[in-house]
């Protein structure tokens, strides 16, 4: 795994910079205000190449992989306008049908979400599951007259839905062997019958929303189920992974972002003669936010290395450990940086307040940082499993 980035990834770091400071915070706040979707940066984003840059040339993509697509959400999020749906249409969903899907699939949807013409979200979490995705009730059957799916069940917190063209949604289908569920993948276009959804009044700035679905006997034709319906967790996790690298590259850009407003104060605010920067009650606590998000970057950076090789158990590992980092580090960097500006901290005019709630949604989204340490002190140390 290379220390140094290459040219071509430096390249793209500053291309996607600029890009992100031609629209800003002001810019997100501004969608958020209006109640609608980041529409003009995504665009332009798409037109560049950006959002598709994991997916495969030979459907419209940029070739690379999800070390790439972390690129440009963290440059964006340094900018002050990270993208969420980055995280779940290209990354989750296309590199799920990249992956898995029919050949018809990925004609069908790469290309369009390479270029923005098409968004779909994704639905994972269920009430009564939260984390355990082994108790999802969201089940698929199939019709013997027909062959169709017919899926009924429940999800929270999916972000998007109202502008994505389908969703995602991880079911479970009975393993005829063994009678027992297993989770399958099938694409739900937005205006199926039977598919419901529900906005959420969330205390949180995004322009992204967030929606409860429900599924009433939603008949889908059998090109729906996403991939091989016997692969199971394999095809699942193909998806979770680059969700919590994505994850670890919005909690980083947002870090960055928080800092970097908190270093130009510092720097600029003079009392009793001298810019507060300079005393080391304000100097260190950044400079430690500084080191803790550079170090979230590595584990980042390893994971997505991991991940684009192929190495699907050695990414899986990283990838938690990735997300915890960058959670840990940009909520201590936000913090900080409000404390940094003390009553300007929580003012419109620098864009910080409201980000000491979305940097706590980076602890608890996709997964909480309590089941990524279960997931380490048991799959990597040895220990015994806690539940």
């Amino acid at each position: 795994m290379p220390v140094i980035e290459s040219e071509e990834h430096r390249a793209l770091r500053a291309a996607v910079s600029a890009l992100g400071h031609k629209y800003g915070r002001e810019y997100l706040t501004r969608t958020v205000e209006e109640g609608r979707p980041a529409t003009e940066l995504w665009a332009e984003a798409a037109e560049l190449g950006y959002l598709g840059v994991n997916l495969p040339e030979e459907h419209g993509g940029g070739g690379g992989g999800i070390f790439e697509l972390s690129i440009v959400l963290e440059e964006l999020g340094a900018a002050g306008c990270p993208l969420l749906l980055m995280v779940v249409s290209p990354a989750i969903c296309g590199t799920v049908i990249a992956r898995f899907g029919t050949e018809e699939q990925k004609r069908d949807w790469l290309p369009a979400l390479a270029d923005g013409t098409r968004v779909m979200a994704f639905g994972i979490t269920e009430p009564d599951a939260g984390s355990n995705s082994h108790r999802i009730t969201t089940t698929a059957r199939r019709d013997p007259a027909t062959g169709d799916w017919l899926l009924t069940g429940h999800k929270v917190f999916v972000s998007g839905v109202d502008i994505a063209d389908a969703t995602l949604i991880v079911g479970r289908t009975e393993d005829a062997r063994t009678g027992r569920l297993k989770p399958c993948l099938f694409i739900v276009p937005r205006d199926t019958p039977g598919f419901e959804r529900r906005k959420i009044d969330m205390e949180l700035s995004a322009a992204e929303k967030q929606f409860e679905l429900t599924l009433d006997d939603v008949r889908l034709p059998a090109g729906a189920l996403v991939g091989d319906e016997d692969a199971g967790l394999l095809q699942l996790f193909a998806g979770l992974n680059p969700e919590r690298i994505m994850t670890a590259a919005f909690a980083i850009g947002m870090g960055r972002f928080a800092l970097s407003r908190a270093v130009e104060y510092a720097r600029d605010r003079t009392v009793w003669k001298a810019p507060i920067g300079s005393h080391q009650a304000i100097a260190h606590p950044l400079a430690q936010a500084h080191i803790d998000l550079e170090l979230a970057r590595l584990m980042m950076q390893k994971a997505a290395h991991l991940y684009d090789a192929g190495d699907d158990t050695g990414a899986g590992e990283a990838a938690n450990m990735a997300k915890y980092a960058a959670a840990e580090a940009c909520v201590k960097a936000v913090d900080q940086a409000v404390h940094t500006l003390g009553g300007n901290g929580l003012t419109r005019e620098f864009g910080l307040a409201s980000l000491i709630t979305a940097a706590r949604v980076s602890r608890i989204a996709p997964v909480s940082r309590e089941m990524i340490l279960n997931y380490v002190s048991h799959q990597t140390l040895g220990l015994p499993k806690s539940y």
